[in-house]
């Protein structure tokens, strides 16, 4: 760590601002003054931070800096963000125009961004509860279909090295890196190994973790989205399903990112791509998006523990995975939360038609005994099932 002449340690805020003086002055060929670092909440694999810089003559231009933590760098993901964010944004996508990155940690002590102050909120309990943004949730739905599209239509050899993503291999991976089994999360993997959607589609540019906390909102709607480390190719209705996972509702009653309705993302999404969404795998991707989250948890705890990033955040987000299993046995049972409606009162006719009252299609209901061959996994799986 950097010292001071006085021999006390500088802090990590201190010794990075020394560090972004010393990269703008470079980067624009005059002294350039960072002043008002902050870290900023949110965002569990990197970091973001919050500054004004200041100009020769004084004239103030907010930035927020993107950083790979300094012990996990990952140079490789991060080429690959900027790529995709100078990709989107010229295919009219709404986000920060990005002034700088580099995958050297030598630069800034790990791979960064930086981009443009967009004003507004990230945080979904305010965007879905107060007062300021009650237009904003009116339109977000559709507002949120419309980039997706967008999104879609960007040309994918315009963001280099980007990986076609098998998703159920990707998740099998993940998950045995952790070596913990997890009955339900079996069970998921089972029924999405069964009932994956046919390969239809074209192959697209997908955000790969689209949902509220990843997008800017302000009175308007959707001002920004961010946070494109997972890009990669593959199927355009995988971004659509995410929003309708439960975990990214944050308590909102509503389907898609728990503000609108089917109908509202899929006219959106229709109006800019010119065909409507297919329903069943959108139903299909929300289920995968809630197993990749079940296992996401269990991968962010696994890195406090085994010393890669201590922090009681990763720690705590490793208590979610029941959350997930509970969400994955209601969507596979069709169990509806006491109080709640089940998820197939919001699907849409054709989806809706198919399913039994219970809100699972008939033709995709496995009795729970064939979630393991084992008597001990079927207890569990039994108790698992029982508790919800």
């Amino acid at each position: 760590m950097v010292k001071r002449s006085d021999a006390q340690p500088v802090s990590e805020a201190e010794e990075l601002e020394g560090l972004l003086d010393k990269r703008l002055t470079h980067l624009h060929g005059e002294s350039r003054t960072v002043e008002k670092l902050r870290r900023v909440s949110g965002g569990a694999s990197r970091q973001t931070w919050a500054f004004r810089t200041l100009d020769a003559e004084r004239r103030p231009m907010d930035l927020v800096l993107r950083r790979d933590p300094p012990s996990e760098p990952r140079p490789e993901e991060m080429a690959r963000e900027a790529s995709a964010l100078q990709a989107a944004r010229r295919h009219g996508v709404p986000g920060p125009d990005l002034l700088d990155w580099s995958a050297d940690p030598g630069d800034l002590g790990a791979p960064y961004l930086i981009m443009t102050f967009v004003p507004g909120d990230t945080i979904a309990r305010r965007i879905l509860r107060d007062e300021r943004y009650r237009h904003a949730r009116s339109v977000l739905a559709r507002d949120l279909g419309r980039a997706a599209a967008r999104i879609h239509q960007v040309p994918p050899a315009e963001v280099p090295d980007i990986p076609v993503a098998d998703v159920l291999q990707d998740l099998r991976r993940r998950y045995a890196s952790v070596g913990i089994g997890r009955p339900v999360l079996e069970m998921g993997f089972r029924w999405l190994e069964d009932h994956r959607p046919p390969a239809n589609f074209d192959t697209v540019l997908v955000h790969g973790d689209f949902r509220l906390g990843n997008v800017i909102v302000d009175a308007n709607g959707l001002a920004a989205v961010l946070d494109w480390e997972l890009v990669h190719l593959g199927d355009p209705m995988e971004d659509l399903g995410y929003l309708r996972i439960r975990a990214w509702r944050f308590g909102g009653t509503k389907p898609v990112a728990g503000v609108g309705e089917y109908n509202d993302l899929f006219d959106a999404y229709a109006e800019v791509s010119g065909s409507r969404p297919d329903a069943e795998a959108v139903y299909w991707w929300q289920v995968a998006g809630t197993l990749s989250w079940g296992v996401g948890c269990l991968v962010q705890a696994q890195r406090h523990f085994a010393g890669a990033s201590r922090s009681v955040e990763l720690a705590a987000i490793g208590r979610r995975v029941a959350e997930q299993e509970y969400d994955i046995l209601q969507m596979l049972r069709g169990s509806p939360r006491p109080g709640r409606r089940a998820d197939a009162a919001h699907l849409p006719g054709r989806l809706r038609d198919r399913h039994s009252s219970a809100g699972v299609p008939r033709a995709r209901r496995r009795p729970l005994e064939h979630c393991h061959s084992t008597r001990e996994s079927r207890r569990t799986c039994s108790a698992s099932s029982n508790a919800s």
